[in-house]
């Protein structure tokens, strides 16, 4: 009969199965099973955080102490604003070679300044405000010199902080000290009632965003520019190059040859670059001593709608 069925149709069809290797092949578009939780744990650290959400800050601190166990040139209290600009700069292999060498530095010699401030400079303003740069070569080597907490950053004699340091120091004609005091000697002739103070406590310039930053930012003790070539200078490169693209109208106080040489990749088309020999004894009646740039910078701030620097504004605390 036309109507009649098979008693096949009362059952349905079995599916055939794919082979394994056509599973594989074909899905592509599926996510793989994720066989290490911990890898996913790190992952998810390095998702970007947007710079508006409330959680920004921890985020970055977060990776301030995952970069910094990893690297220990660089310490957890960096400033934020300055690991942001300089993040890339510590996956780069100089930055590898260069913890690795501060590692055995620190294992077997004195190195100034003690690991806890020798990013103290990234503390006090945040890299968009910087408005003054003063270029240096490296910290001072002797005790009490490159201290780091109080003078802030290393760059001529910031380091003899208090007023019997500094009045011992300038009896026993300390050179280091003679190039800041060669600097208050300038101030006082170039700046109307500026008087110097009894310390060598650069803060309240800091404050006012003043950037002092040495191209090495180590050294080991009773042994100048001992840390030259390691890494230092590639890292200090970085900074100068990064407020050079992104800032306007910062003006560079460029005090002998080595601060010339290290302002090479400034663009002279958006900054200001102040050039005179160095403060110290050997130089200083050859250029710096008259040079009048503590007035000037003041000039080229107001110029462009910047509050000028009060270089008096000198605590001691």
């Amino acid at each position: 009969m036309a109507c009649q069925k098979n008693i096949m149709n009362f059952f349905k069809p079995v599916a055939v199965k794919r082979p394994l290797s056509n599973i594989v092949d074909n899905d592509t578009n599926k996510k793989p099973k994720v066989e290490n939780v911990n890898e996913t744990l790190e992952a998810d650290k390095c998702k970007e955080v947007n710079k508006n959400s409330p959680f920004f800050s921890k985020y970055i601190q977060a990776k301030i102490k995952l970069t910094s166990k990893r690297f220990p040139a660089l310490h957890p209290n960096i400033g934020e604003s300055w690991f942001e600009a300089l993040s890339s700069e510590f996956g780069k292999p100089y930055f590898k070679k260069l913890s690795e060498f501060l590692a055995k530095e620190r294992a077997s010699n004195t190195v100034y300044p003690p690991e806890h401030q020798v990013w103290t400079w990234t503390h006090t303003c945040h890299i968009s405000k910087v408005k003054v740069v003063i270029l240096g070569q490296d910290p001072y080597h002797n005790p009490r010199q490159a201290h780091g907490t109080k003078s802030v950053f290393q760059c001529f004699c910031w380091g003899t902080t208090s007023s019997k340091e500094f009045a011992t120091a300038t009896c026993e004609a300390n050179c280091n000290v003679m190039h800041l005091l060669n600097m208050y000697k300038e101030l006082e002739r170039d700046i109307p009632g500026f008087q110097t103070p009894r310390h060598g406590n650069l803060i309240g310039w800091a404050r006012q965003g003043v950037l002092l930053l040495n191209a090495c930012l180590t050294v080991r003790a009773h042994n100048a520019n001992s840390h030259k070539d390691q890494g230092w200078e590639n890292l200090t490169d970085a900074v100068v190059k990064y407020i050079s693209d992104n800032s306007r109208n910062v003006v560079f106080l460029l005090w002998g040859s080595y601060a010339q040489k290290k302002a090479a990749s400034v663009d002279k088309k958006k900054h200001h670059l102040l050039m005179s020999t160095h403060p110290s004894p050997l130089s200083a009646h050859r250029g710096f001593l008259g040079c009048g740039h503590f007035s000037r910078c003041n000039e080229l701030l107001k110029e462009k709608g910047k509050k000028p620097i009060d270089w008096g504004d000198l605590p001691e605390e």
